[in-house]
C-alpha cells in the first residue's frame, strides 16, 4: 500500500511540471535515433477508465502508470498491459483489429524500450503523426499531448528517461468532433491509431533545430536562407556546406540563435524529367546534420504556371493516405514507391496529396522521383468557421505542414481548405489562413479546391471571393456524376472571370474494377471510362486550364460509401482498384497525359 501511495504521488507531482511540445526536430531522419516501431500493447477503453474516474475527472492512477499485477498485493488493477494483445506501428487499429473495424474511441498503447543516456546529450520523443488526440506518458509521468491526426511532433523526453528499461504509453481518441479539424462529416476512414513512425532521437544539449534553405527569391545566382539553433546564444559558429557546388560557409548566430546566409551560386534546377539534389550538410560542434536538397523556382503569370521560368501543364492525379494492397493507412517509404509510381506511369509529373498532410516518406520519394506535390490541411466541408479554437487548430496544422516541408522542393502548393461554403465567418476563416502561410513560406503557391456555380445555358461559372487571395483558381466538379450525364460535357460552358492559371482539383466518378457493361451503365468500368473521355474534352476548353488532378488514384475505403456488392465502405473512384488492378479510365488518363507532356 505504502507504494501505491510513493506512485500516486509521483504521478502528481509530475503532472504539474508537465513538459511542454518543443519546436519539431527539422529532418528527422537525419538525426540519430531509435525506431521504436513495433510491437505495442493495447487497450480498447470506449468508457475511458483508464483516464477518468466515475466522476469523469482525471485519474492520478490510471493506465498510463503501467502498473503490475501482482498476486501478493491487495491493489486493485483492472488491466495489463503486459497480457494485453499487441499490434504492429505504426498502423491502424481499423484496419489491424476486425472488431475495431469501426470503432471510433480511446485505445491505449504501450511499449518497452531500452536505452542508456549520456552525458551532455538530449533526448528527443517524435511521432509521424497519431490520430487524433494523443496524450504520451514516459515511465508513467505525462509528457505533454497533441491534437490534430496528419502532423508530426515531439517532446524533449530527456528528465523522463532512466537508464535500462523504460516504456512509453499513448492515450489516443480518434473520436470526431463538430469543432475540430476535420470535422464530423468526411469521405474517408477515420483511422485511429499511431499511424507513422516513433522514434526517439539523441541530439546535443544544444543542436540544430531547423533550417531552410532555397533559391533567393528575387535575385538569380544566390542561395539563401539560415539555420537555427534550440537556444537565444549568439556568436556560435555554423558551418554550412553544399560539397558538390564548391560552397562552404562559416555562419554566425544572431541573438536569436539564428544565422543567415546568402551565397552566390549557379545549382542545377530540379525538374521533373531530372530531378537533381544536392547534398547538404551543417555542422554545430560535433553534431553533423545532412539533407537532399532540391533548387527550382515557381511562379504564375497571367493564366499560367512556370517552373524555373519554363510554363508548365500539371500532369496531375489525387491521392489518399490508402496503403496499396492491405488497405488501411499508408505510412511507409514502401508505400511510397507504389502510389507514386503508379502516378509516374500514368504520365504525371505531379500529384495531389488530399485533404490532410501525408507522410514525410510520401514526400521525399515524390521529390526523388520528380513529382511536384500540392500538400493539403483538413479544412473540409462545413468547418465551424465562428470558432476561435477550430481556427487556431487549422492555423496550428498549417504551421506544422509548412514547418516539416519547406525544405522539399518537390512542394509547389499549400492548399488550405477542400469544398467550404461560401459566406462571410468562412471567408474572413480562409483568408486569415492564406495570409498567414504567406508569411510562413512565400516561395510558393497558394491555392484551394472551390466548387463551380452552375447556371443558366449550361454556364458554370466559378465565383469566389477566395479568388483574391490565392495564385491559382482550383475547383472540384462532377459532371457526369453527381450531376448530369457524360453527355452533359458536350454542352457545358465555363466562365472564370479572374487572370489567373486553373486547374481543375477534382473529377472522376465510380466503378467497381471488373464490373464491365455498356457504356451508360453506372459503376461499370465502361461507363468511367466514358466519363473520362467526354470530360477531358470539356475541361479542355477551360480558358487558363494548366492542371488537372483526377479523383482518384486508388480506390479507398469511406464510411459513406455503403452501397452492397459495388462499395462496401470503398470510395470507388479509383482508377486503379485497391489491390492494385488498373481500371480502363487510367489509360485514357495515361494517354491523354502522354500527348499533353509533348506540348510543352
Amino acid at each position: 500500500m505504502k507504494r501505491v501511495c510513493i506512485l500516486l504521488l509521483g504521478a502528481f507531482l509530475f503532472s504539474l511540471c508537465e513538459a511542454k511540445e518543443i519546436p519539431l526536430l527539422s529532418n528527422i531522419y537525419g538525426r540519430s535515433y531509435i525506431s521504436l516501431n513495433g510491437k505495442w500493447n493495447y487497450i480498447v477503453d470506449p468508457l475511458e477508465n483508464g483516464y477518468y474516474g466515475y466522476r469523469l475527472t482525471p485519474k492520478k492512477n490510471g493506465f498510463f502508470l503501467n502498473e503490475k499485477v501482482k498476486t501478493s498485493s491487495s491493489n486493485l488493477i483492472e488491466y495489463n498491459f503486459d497480457t494485453a494483445q499487441s499490434m504492429d506501428i505504426p498502423s491502424d487499429w481499423n484496419s489491424k483489429d476486425e472488431s475495431l473495424f469501426f470503432y471510433e474511441g480511446t485505445v491505449w498503447f504501450k511499449r518497452d524500450f531500452d536505452t542508456r543516456k549520456k552525458a551532455g546529450m538530449k533526448y528527443v520523443l517524435y511521432f509521424g503523426a497519431v490520430n487524433y488526440d494523443a496524450k504520451v506518458y514516459v515511465n508513467g509521468r505525462k509528457v505533454g499531448e497533441h491534437e490534430g491526426g496528419y502532423t508530426p511532433f515531439n517532446f524533449d523526453v530527456t528528465k523522463y528517461l532512466i537508464d535500462g528499461h523504460n516504456f512509453v504509453v499513448v492515450k489516443v481518441d480518434n473520436k470526431r468532433h463538430p469543432e475540430g479539424v476535420p470535422t464530423v462529416n468526411m469521405d474517408w476512414w477515420n483511422y485511429g491509431g499511431i499511424t507513422r513512425d516513433v522514434l526517439l532521437a539523441e541530439v546535443p544539449e544544444i543542436y540544430i533545430e531547423d533550417y531552410q534553405i532555397h533559391l533567393a527569391k528575387d535575385m538569380s545566382g544566390y542561395i539563401s536562407g539560415w539555420v537555427k539553433l534550440d537556444t537565444t546564444l549568439s556568436l556560435q559558429n555554423i558551418e554550412f556546406e553544399i560539397p558538390e557546388l564548391q560552397l562552404k560557409e562559416f555562419l554566425r548566430t544572431d541573438s536569436s540563435g539564428k544565422a543567415t546566409f546568402h551565397l552566390q551560386a549557379q545549382p542545377e534546377l530540379w525538374t521533373p524529367e531530372k530531378p537533381k539534389l544536392y547534398d547538404v550538410v551543417i555542422r554545430y560542434n560535433k553534431e553533423v546534420l545532412k539533407d537532399e536538397i532540391g533548387f527550382r523556382t515557381i511562379t504564375t503569370k497571367g493564366r499560367k504556371i512556370y517552373l524555373n521560368g519554363n510554363p508548365i501543364f500539371l500532369r496531375g492525379v489525387s491521392i489518399h493516405e490508402e496503403a496499396p494492397f492491405r488497405q488501411g493507412r499508408a505510412w511507409s517509404k514502401e508505400d511510397a514507391v507504389t502510389l507514386l509510381s503508379w502516378a509516374k506511369e500514368m504520365g504525371c509529373n505531379y500529384v495531389r496529396l488530399a485533404h490532410y498532410p501525408h507522410n514525410e516518406h510520401m514526400i521525399r520519394v515524390a521529390e526523388k522521383m520528380g513529382l511536384m506535390v500540392w500538400s493539403e490541411i483538413p479544412v473540409y466541408w462545413t468547418i465551424q468557421w465562428k470558432n476561435k479554437k477550430t481556427y487556431g487548430n487549422a492555423k496550428r496544422q498549417l504551421h506544422d505542414m509548412i514547418y516539416r516541408d519547406k525544405n522539399r522542393c518537390c512542394v509547389i502548393i499549400w492548399s488550405i481548405a477542400n469544398e467550404t461554403p461560401h459566406g462571410k465567418d468562412r471567408d474572413y476563416f480562409l483568408s486569415s489562413l492564406s495570409k498567414y502561410a504567406r508569411e510562413l513560406d512565400n516561395s510558393r503557391l497558394i491555392s484551394m479546391a472551390m466548387e463551380v456555380t452552375k447556371a443558366v445555358d449550361n454556364v458554370n461559372e466559378l465565383k469566389d471571393n477566395m479568388h483574391k487571395y490565392v495564385d491559382i483558381l482550383s475547383f472540384n466538379q462532377y459532371i457526369g456524376w453527381y450531376r448530369g450525364t457524360n453527355e452533359s460535357c458536350r454542352d457545358m460552358k465555363w466562365k472564370i472571370p479572374f487572370e489567373k492559371p486553373v486547374i481543375v482539383s477534382e473529377f472522376g466518378g465510380g466503378a467497381l474494377q471488373g464490373k464491365y457493361g455498356d457504356k451508360t451503365e453506372r459503376w461499370t468500368e465502361d461507363y468511367q471510362e466514358e466519363l473520362y473521355i467526354q470530360n477531358l474534352k470539356m475541361l479542355d476548353r477551360i480558358e487558363g486550364l494548366s492542371g488537372l488532378s483526377p479523383w482518384i488514384l486508388v480506390d479507398f475505403r469511406s464510411p459513406r460509401r455503403q452501397l452492397p456488392g459495388i462499395q462496401d465502405f470503398f470510395n470507388r473512384k479509383g482508377l486503379i482498384s485497391s489491390w492494385g488492378i488498373k481500371k480502363k479510365a487510367y489509360f485514357v488518363m495515361q494517354r491523354y497525359y502522354k500527348n499533353k507532356a509533348g506540348l510543352y
